[in-house]
């Protein structure tokens, strides 16, 4: 009887580690799948003591670049001479 019990908690335990398991693996699985890598140089900002959206088209910056982040890549990432 006593070794009907240990293994029923054996059995018990083992099913609780598989399910974190499987839930960790999910997990970390999801966020692999979820996070994308980052585009957006915040020190692009820096340099240019202008806010992410001027390049980007979201103003949080990253993803599409605006027209003037286009011409601003399209001239090595210098801001345009003033004419």
């Amino acid at each position: 009887m006593i070794e009907a019990a240990h293994n029923r908690i054996n059995s018990q335990s083992a099913v609780l580690y598989s399910a974190i398991g499987v839930g960790a693996a999910i997990l970390v699985g999801g966020l692999i799948i979820v996070t994308k890598p980052a585009t957006a140089t915040p020190a692009y900002a820096a340099q240019t003591k202008s806010a992410c959206g001027r390049c980007h088209v979201s103003a949080a910056g990253g993803g599409s670049l605006s027209s003037f982040g286009k011409a601003f890549a399209a001239n090595g990432h210098k801001l345009p001479k003033k004419q």
